[in-house]
C-alpha cells in the first residue's frame, strides 16, 4: 500500500492459493488488502499527527470522522453554520 491507501504490489509466498476456492481467495485477498490499508492510515496519521493543530486528531482526519464543529466548541466559539 501506499500513502493514498492504494495497493501496488501483492506477493504470494506460497502455492496454497491454488487450493482455495475462489470465493475463499477473494475474501482472504479483500481482508489482506484491508489490514494493509489500515496499517498505513495509522503510520500516515502518526508521521502528520507532529504537524497537526492542537485539537486535530489526525486518525478522525483521516478516517473521516472528525467534526470540525466539536473544535469551534472546545475553542468557546460558534461553529460556523453549515448548508
Amino acid at each position: 500500500m501506499n500513502a493514498k491507501g492504494e495497493l501496488v504490489d501483492l506477493k504470494f509466498h506460497t502455492q496454497s492459493y491454488r487450493d482455495m476456492a475462489p470465493t475463499e481467495l477473494a475474501g482472504a485477498i479483500l481482508d489482506v488488502v484491508r489490514k494493509a490499508r489500515e496499517q498505513m492510515a495509522k503510520r500516515v496519521a502518526e508521521l502528520y499527527q507532529p504537524f497537526a493543530p492542537q485539537g486535530i486528531d489526525m486518525d478522525e482526519l483521516m478516517k473521516g470522522t472528525f467534526r470540525a464543529g466539536d473544535l469551534f466548541r472546545d475553542l468557546g466559539i460558534d461553529p460556523p453554520p453549515t448548508k
